[in-house]
């Protein structure tokens, strides 16, 4: 590849091609005559490459530096002074090419409270439900709630999968909880089949695949992978450009309008700070000459934790003899010609979201069920036939960190998630481990239902739950908000409504660090509609029309209303 001149210009930057960075080069490259520069820190996202295209092998990627970023917390206070793995994704897709493919959007209630709480009037959920629409091809076709016409492509399970996970939707139904047919839908609360983003021939779909593919037959795109962006320059408030290391070089490119970062929640206030957009004092400090005070940058980093109640299986049915060596060729083999078999599915295909206490308004607590007893990264599996079940708090008041060290882009921030800083955390999985065996002693269990292997039936009192929190639970990979939105007179506030840095011109963050507020479920599908938004402001465009789809609050009606 040959580098680029040292001052190529182009109509819009953007650092990073994640989630949101691959949405945003697709959409502005439909208007005509518009340049977009990607750039992006890892490499090409090879489609021969099992780890990242099969979505069985999802656990494969978090094991290597290639697509992974690899952070690690500070010490967390709360957790036994454990570092906190935080895998990011690193190549085109970003965390889209080694997530786990469950497509949630979030409950209705959290963008609500975004407008409401936040002074964000046009993030209600009828203002981001026709972006989820936009986004996305649904395989049971469009209504009220899906699209059929976007690029994404989610998959609902099939109904002859594992038996398993026909048992955990009705002993959650049995346990005294809601079903409902679409976690995504009009009811968010119940248990029912999880959607995912794998295409209909059994491959993950990345925003590399999904997005970026059709814009790269533009022309008016240009991708530069292996690009390390170094600071975003400045002629006084205004961005004009990114400067980067290429190859071990420095190189800079100019943006005649505007310069966006969607590097994600670790390594987009990253930038801003190396840049000058911060904490005045803190970039001083590191020798930075700050170019906006902006104290929000880096702070409120969220997350989400969960547990892996497990438990031996008494039927030879789990996903155990995959884990085999002796069976993974034929898997592969299966997968590779046909997109079919256990490699062709994320074993993600049921869920759920309750409410531990009716004082919520809202589902506080999340399960994803896997036919398999083993860590999410692949590590620590149980070597006999299994399943279990991640249990987790959605909207913990715990908030964190995240700080360079120095100025160097090569080198990682400081990160301090901040897990189970306040009480309410605890009360939450207590409740979330008690559930949980509660869940799987229904009926719907009895005969695949074998001795508990984690946390045990010796951890029963409040103080035993708290010390298996604090030495097993594990990221979710959910990390968020550490760029929140918010109105100019928010002094935490970073962006405004629309992705455009407080104070400054020509800059703006588009991901999934821009959230007020983390969501009641996992990120993707979330941090694609926040770009699909943002991409109709920056082009110009109208937004698209609110919905008039209903959603379910607690104590409303169970189905939606019919005409």
């Amino acid at each position: 590849m040959t580098p680029p001149a040292a001052q190529e210009e182009y109509d819009y930057v953007i650092v990073g091609a994640g989630s949101a960075g691959c949405v945003l080069a697709t959409r502005l490259t439909e208007d005509p005559g518009v340049s977009v520069l990607l750039l992006e820190a890892g490499g090409p996202d090879h489609r021969w490459d099992f780890r990242t295209q099969m979505p069985a092998a999802l656990a494969y990627p978090l094991r290597t530096r290639t697509y992974n970023w690899a952070y690690a917390s500070a010490p967390e206070p709360h957790m036994n002074q454990r570092r906190m793995a935080q895998a990011r994704g690193k190549g085109l897709g970003g965390s889209s090419l080694i997530n786990g493919m469950c497509f949630i959007r979030g409950n209705a209630l959290d963008y609500e409270h975004w407008a409401s709480d936040f002074q964000l009037p046009d993030w209600r959920y009828a203002d981001c439900l026709p972006y989820f629409r936009k986004s996305e091809t649904y395989d049971k076709g469009a209504n009220d709630w899906h699209g059929d016409c976007g690029p994404l492509y989610v998959t609902t399970p099939r109904q002859d999968n594992n038996p398993l996970f026909h048992a955990f939707v009705e002993a959650g139904v049995q346990a005294g909880h809601a079903r409902t047919d679409d976690l995504n839908g009009y009811r968010q609360e119940g248990f029912g089949p999880m959607d995912r983003t794998v295409t209909a021939q059994g491959r993950r779909c990345s925003t590399s695949l999904a997005y970026l593919d059709q814009a790269r037959r533009r022309g008016a795109l240009t991708v530069r992978p292996h690009v390390l962006a170094d600071r975003v320059l400045f002629e006084g408030p205004r961005a004009v450009g990114v400067a980067a290391l290429m190859h071990g070089r420095h190189h800079s490119w100019r943006a005649r309008r505007e310069v966006l970062v969607c590097s994600g929640a670790i390594a987009s206030p990253q930038l801003l700070q190396r840049s000058g957009v911060g904490n005045a004092d803190a970039l001083r400090a590191l020798g930075i000459e700050p170019v906006a005070h902006l104290p929000g940058v880096g702070e409120n980093l969220q997350d989400h934790l969960e547990l892996y109640i497990q438990y031996a299986c008494l039927r030879p049915v789990s996903l155990y003899p995959a884990q085999l060596w002796y069976n993974k060729p034929g898997i592969g083999i299966a997968w590779y010609l046909n997109g079919t078999g256990p490699g062709a599915s994320n074993h993600f295909e049921a869920g759920g979201f309750i409410r531990s206490d009716a004082r919520f308004a809202w589902p506080n607590l999340q399960y994803h069920f896997l036919p398999l007893a083993v860590n999410y990264d692949g590590s620590n599996p149980v070597r006999m036939h299994g399943f279990q079940c991640h249990v987790g708090s959605m909207r913990s008041p715990s908030t964190g960190h995240v700080r360079l060290t120095s100025r160097d882009p090569r080198d990682k921030p400081r990160i301090l998630f901040n897990y189970m800083a306040h009480a309410v955390d605890w009360q939450e999985f207590r409740a979330g481990v008690r559930l949980t065996r509660a869940l799987v002693a229904q009926r719907a269990f009895d005969a695949y239902r074998g001795h508990e292997i984690a946390p045990g039936p010796g951890v029963q009192t409040d103080a035993e739950i708290d010390a298996f929190v604090r030495s097993h639970a594990e990221t979710a990979l959910h990390p968020s908000c550490s760029c929140r939105m918010g109105a100019a007179d928010d002094p935490m506030a970073v962006v405004d409504s629309e992705g455009r840095v407080h104070g400054l011109q020509g800059l703006r963050v588009v991901d999934a660090s821009i959230m007020p507020r983390i969501i009641t479920g996992n990120l993707n599908a979330p941090t694609i509609m926040i770009a699909e938004k943002i991409a109709d402001r920056i082009r110009g465009l109208a937004p698209l029309a609110r919905s008039n789809a209903p959603f379910y609050v607690a104590g409303g009606p169970p189905e939606p209303p019919r005409a």
